[in-house]
Protein backbone atom coordinates (compact mmCIF):
# COMPACT_ATOMS: atom_id res chain seq x y z
CA UNK A 1 0.00 0.00 0.00
CA UNK A 2 1.37 3.67 -0.58
CA UNK A 3 0.84 6.32 1.99
CA UNK A 4 -0.15 9.54 -0.25
CA UNK A 5 0.48 12.88 1.87
CA UNK A 6 -0.64 16.46 0.56
CA UNK A 7 0.84 18.72 2.83
CA UNK A 8 -0.92 21.85 2.59
CA UNK A 9 -0.63 25.79 4.58
CA UNK A 10 -3.78 25.24 6.26
CA UNK A 11 -4.50 21.16 5.81
CA UNK A 12 -2.74 17.50 5.17
CA UNK A 13 -5.18 15.05 3.50
CA UNK A 14 -3.97 11.95 3.95
CA UNK A 15 -4.50 8.66 1.52
CA UNK A 16 -3.86 5.06 1.54
CA UNK A 17 -3.88 3.48 -1.88
CA UNK A 18 -3.96 -0.25 -2.80
CA UNK A 19 -2.66 -0.37 -6.43
CA UNK A 20 -4.77 2.24 -8.13
CA UNK A 21 -7.79 2.11 -5.53
CA UNK A 22 -8.22 5.13 -2.96
CA UNK A 23 -8.95 2.89 0.01
CA UNK A 24 -9.42 5.48 2.04
CA UNK A 25 -8.72 9.50 3.28
CA UNK A 26 -8.50 11.54 5.88
CA UNK A 27 -7.42 15.58 6.65
CA UNK A 28 -6.35 17.13 9.69
CA UNK A 29 -4.91 20.60 10.61
CA UNK A 30 -1.56 21.25 9.28
CA UNK A 31 0.55 22.39 12.47
CA UNK A 32 4.35 23.79 12.59
CA UNK A 33 5.44 22.44 15.88
CA UNK A 34 3.60 19.29 16.20
CA UNK A 35 6.58 16.35 16.27
CA UNK A 36 7.28 13.34 14.92
CA UNK A 37 5.50 11.56 17.42
CA UNK A 38 2.58 13.65 16.92
CA UNK A 39 2.17 13.30 13.22
CA UNK A 40 2.90 9.51 13.24
CA UNK A 41 0.68 8.86 16.21
CA UNK A 42 -2.47 10.87 14.67
CA UNK A 43 -1.70 8.90 11.10
CA UNK A 44 -1.44 5.87 13.10
CA UNK A 45 -4.66 5.81 14.48
CA UNK A 46 -6.66 7.01 11.16
CA UNK A 47 -5.18 4.01 9.39
CA UNK A 48 -6.55 1.71 12.33
CA UNK A 49 -9.87 3.42 12.65
CA UNK A 50 -9.82 3.35 8.63
CA UNK A 51 -9.07 -0.73 9.36
CA UNK A 52 -5.69 -0.43 7.43
CA UNK A 53 -2.47 -2.57 9.44
CA UNK A 54 0.48 0.08 8.91
CA UNK A 55 2.44 -2.80 8.39
CA UNK A 56 0.68 -3.14 4.49
CA UNK A 57 2.33 0.74 3.91
CA UNK A 58 4.91 -0.28 1.49
CA UNK A 59 6.36 3.36 0.72
CA UNK A 60 5.33 7.03 1.44
CA UNK A 61 5.16 9.69 -1.15
CA UNK A 62 4.51 13.50 0.26
CA UNK A 63 3.48 16.82 -1.60
CA UNK A 64 4.83 19.55 0.95
CA UNK A 65 4.42 23.64 0.58
CA UNK A 66 5.20 24.20 4.07
CA UNK A 67 9.10 23.73 4.29
CA UNK A 68 9.49 24.09 7.82
CA UNK A 69 7.67 20.66 8.46
CA UNK A 70 9.83 18.63 6.00
CA UNK A 71 12.08 17.07 8.15
CA UNK A 72 9.32 16.29 10.47
CA UNK A 73 7.67 14.36 7.50
CA UNK A 74 10.51 13.09 6.48
CA UNK A 75 11.47 11.31 10.08
CA UNK A 76 7.83 10.78 10.70
CA UNK A 77 7.89 8.24 7.72
CA UNK A 78 11.16 6.78 8.37
CA UNK A 79 10.38 5.88 11.88
CA UNK A 80 6.88 4.82 11.53
CA UNK A 81 6.67 3.62 7.91
CA UNK A 82 10.50 2.35 7.53
CA UNK A 83 9.85 4.67 3.86
CA UNK A 84 12.53 6.90 2.77
CA UNK A 85 9.63 9.26 1.76
CA UNK A 86 9.68 10.41 -1.89
CA UNK A 87 8.86 14.13 -1.98
CA UNK A 88 7.88 15.88 -5.32
CA UNK A 89 10.26 18.41 -6.03
CA UNK A 90 13.65 18.94 -8.27
CA UNK A 91 14.73 15.73 -9.79
CA UNK A 92 11.21 13.96 -9.18
CA UNK A 93 9.98 12.22 -12.55
CA UNK A 94 6.75 13.66 -13.53
CA UNK A 95 5.82 13.42 -16.92
CA UNK A 96 5.54 16.98 -17.99
CA UNK A 97 7.17 19.45 -19.84
CA UNK A 98 7.21 22.41 -17.56
CA UNK A 99 7.62 26.28 -19.16
CA UNK A 100 7.53 28.18 -16.02
CA UNK A 101 10.81 30.64 -16.09
CA UNK A 102 12.16 28.75 -12.98
CA UNK A 103 9.87 25.27 -12.28
CA UNK A 104 11.69 25.08 -8.90
CA UNK A 105 9.36 27.87 -7.63
CA UNK A 106 5.80 26.04 -8.72
CA UNK A 107 4.47 24.96 -6.08
CA UNK A 108 4.56 20.86 -5.28
CA UNK A 109 0.57 20.91 -5.00
CA UNK A 110 0.33 22.40 -8.61
CA UNK A 111 2.74 20.19 -10.09
CA UNK A 112 0.90 17.22 -8.97
CA UNK A 113 -2.66 18.63 -9.72
CA UNK A 114 -1.68 19.35 -13.32
CA UNK A 115 -0.16 15.62 -13.76
CA UNK A 116 -3.32 14.62 -12.63
CA UNK A 117 -5.56 16.24 -14.80
CA UNK A 118 -3.55 15.40 -17.83
CA UNK A 119 -3.98 11.98 -17.26
CA UNK A 120 -7.62 12.22 -16.50
CA UNK A 121 -8.53 14.73 -18.78
CA UNK A 122 -7.88 15.85 -22.55
CA UNK A 123 -5.84 19.28 -22.70
CA UNK A 124 -5.91 22.08 -22.76
CA UNK A 125 -6.81 22.81 -19.23
CA UNK A 126 -7.07 25.03 -16.32
CA UNK A 127 -6.86 23.29 -13.14
CA UNK A 128 -8.13 25.78 -9.92
CA UNK A 129 -7.40 24.48 -6.50
CA UNK A 130 -9.15 26.14 -3.90
CA UNK A 131 -7.47 26.28 -0.51
CA UNK A 132 -5.11 28.29 1.30
CA UNK A 133 -4.94 30.36 -2.04
CA UNK A 134 -6.84 29.78 -4.81
CA UNK A 135 -4.67 28.74 -7.96
CA UNK A 136 -5.37 28.31 -11.10
CA UNK A 137 -3.07 26.28 -13.90
CA UNK A 138 -2.61 26.51 -17.68
CA UNK A 139 -2.07 23.61 -19.38
CA UNK A 140 -1.72 23.94 -23.46
CA UNK A 141 -3.31 21.61 -25.80
CA UNK A 142 0.44 19.72 -26.06
CA UNK A 143 0.04 19.14 -22.05
CA UNK A 144 2.60 21.55 -20.86
CA UNK A 145 2.47 23.24 -17.68
CA UNK A 146 2.47 27.05 -18.99
CA UNK A 147 1.74 28.96 -15.32
CA UNK A 148 -1.06 30.67 -13.89
CA UNK A 149 -2.65 32.70 -11.15
CA UNK A 150 -2.35 32.75 -8.07
CA UNK A 151 -5.36 34.71 -6.09
CA UNK A 152 -6.01 35.44 -1.79
CA UNK A 153 -7.93 31.83 -1.08
CA UNK A 154 -11.39 32.32 0.32
CA UNK A 155 -10.20 31.29 3.91
CA UNK A 156 -7.57 33.84 4.10
CA UNK A 157 -10.33 36.76 2.43
CA UNK A 158 -12.59 36.13 4.83
CA UNK A 159 -10.22 36.09 7.61
CA UNK A 160 -8.77 39.15 6.65
CA UNK A 161 -12.91 40.95 6.69
CA UNK A 162 -12.93 39.75 9.89
CA UNK A 163 -9.61 41.44 11.45
CA UNK A 164 -9.95 44.60 9.36
CA UNK A 165 -13.62 45.31 9.95
CA UNK A 166 -14.44 45.85 13.75
CA UNK A 167 -18.23 45.11 13.56
CA UNK A 168 -18.46 42.59 11.00
CA UNK A 169 -17.97 38.90 12.37
CA UNK A 170 -16.71 35.30 10.77
CA UNK A 171 -19.64 33.50 9.14
CA UNK A 172 -20.14 30.10 7.56
CA UNK A 173 -19.18 30.38 3.50
CA UNK A 174 -22.38 29.37 1.85
CA UNK A 175 -24.89 30.06 -1.15
CA UNK A 176 -26.71 32.97 0.38
CA UNK A 177 -30.72 32.21 -0.69
CA UNK A 178 -30.82 35.59 -2.00
CA UNK A 179 -28.35 37.78 -4.01
CA UNK A 180 -29.08 41.35 -1.91
CA UNK A 181 -28.52 40.35 1.84
CA UNK A 182 -31.17 41.50 4.29
CA UNK A 183 -28.86 41.48 7.04
CA UNK A 184 -24.87 41.86 7.67
CA UNK A 185 -24.08 37.84 7.64
CA UNK A 186 -26.27 37.74 4.29
CA UNK A 187 -24.65 40.77 2.87
CA UNK A 188 -21.20 39.17 4.02
CA UNK A 189 -22.24 35.26 2.47
CA UNK A 190 -23.64 36.42 -0.42
CA UNK A 191 -20.30 39.01 -1.07
CA UNK A 192 -18.09 36.13 -0.79
CA UNK A 193 -20.13 33.69 -2.71
CA UNK A 194 -20.90 35.30 -5.58
CA UNK A 195 -17.27 37.28 -5.17
CA UNK A 196 -15.34 34.12 -5.81
CA UNK A 197 -17.91 32.45 -8.03
CA UNK A 198 -16.78 35.58 -10.35
CA UNK A 199 -13.48 35.37 -9.92
CA UNK A 200 -13.36 31.86 -10.51
CA UNK A 201 -15.09 32.46 -14.24
CA UNK A 202 -13.84 36.06 -14.91
CA UNK A 203 -9.94 34.57 -14.40
CA UNK A 204 -10.55 31.05 -16.13
CA UNK A 205 -12.40 33.16 -19.53
CA UNK A 206 -9.42 34.73 -19.92
CA UNK A 207 -6.99 32.30 -19.69
CA UNK A 208 -9.54 30.15 -22.11
CA UNK A 209 -8.93 33.15 -24.54
CA UNK A 210 -5.19 32.57 -24.39
CA UNK A 211 -5.79 28.46 -24.51
CA UNK A 212 -8.72 28.28 -26.70
CA UNK A 213 -12.46 28.30 -26.19
CA UNK A 214 -12.18 24.31 -25.82
CA UNK A 215 -10.07 24.29 -22.88
CA UNK A 216 -11.53 22.87 -19.76
CA UNK A 217 -11.55 23.75 -16.08
CA UNK A 218 -11.12 21.31 -13.68
CA UNK A 219 -11.82 22.19 -9.98
CA UNK A 220 -10.31 20.59 -6.68
CA UNK A 221 -10.01 21.61 -3.13
CA UNK A 222 -12.02 22.33 0.11
CA UNK A 223 -14.72 24.74 -1.75
CA UNK A 224 -14.52 23.73 -5.10
CA UNK A 225 -18.15 21.88 -4.83
CA UNK A 226 -19.43 24.65 -3.62
CA UNK A 227 -18.23 27.35 -6.15
CA UNK A 228 -19.30 24.78 -9.15
CA UNK A 229 -22.70 25.58 -8.04
CA UNK A 230 -23.16 28.44 -9.87
CA UNK A 231 -20.11 28.82 -11.78
CA UNK A 232 -20.28 28.99 -15.80
CA UNK A 233 -16.59 27.65 -16.19
CA UNK A 234 -16.01 24.59 -14.01
CA UNK A 235 -16.50 21.48 -16.24
CA UNK A 236 -15.66 18.80 -13.42
CA UNK A 237 -15.06 18.89 -9.39
CA UNK A 238 -12.35 16.25 -8.11
CA UNK A 239 -12.18 17.12 -4.48
CA UNK A 240 -9.13 14.38 -4.54
CA UNK A 241 -7.37 15.82 -7.41
CA UNK A 242 -4.09 15.62 -5.62
CA UNK A 243 -4.15 12.68 -4.18
CA UNK A 244 -4.67 10.96 -7.84
CA UNK A 245 -1.56 13.10 -8.61
CA UNK A 246 0.57 11.73 -5.90
CA UNK A 247 -0.12 8.21 -7.05
CA UNK A 248 0.63 8.89 -10.55
CA UNK A 249 4.14 10.58 -9.57
CA UNK A 250 4.78 7.80 -7.19
CA UNK A 251 4.51 5.19 -10.12
CA UNK A 252 6.56 7.40 -12.93
CA UNK A 253 9.65 7.35 -10.29
CA UNK A 254 9.41 3.46 -9.99
CA UNK A 255 11.03 2.71 -13.47
CA UNK A 256 9.61 4.72 -16.48
CA UNK A 257 11.42 8.08 -17.92
CA UNK A 258 9.98 11.18 -18.11
CA UNK A 259 10.40 14.76 -17.61
CA UNK A 260 12.11 15.63 -14.23
CA UNK A 261 11.60 19.21 -12.95
CA UNK A 262 15.13 20.71 -12.59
Amino acid sequence: MLLALDVGNTNIVIGIFENENLKTHYRLSTTLNRTVDEYGQQIMGFLSYSGVNYKNVDDVIISNVVPPITETLRDMAKKYFRSDALFVGPGVKIGMNLKYENPKEIGADRIVNAVAAISLYKSPLIVVDFGTATTFCAINDKSEYLGGVIAPGIGISIEALFRAAAKLSRVEVRKPQNLIGRNTIESMQSGIYYGFVGQVDEIANRIKKELGANTRVIATGGFASLIALDSTTIDEVQPLLTLEGLRLIYNKNRGSSSQNIS
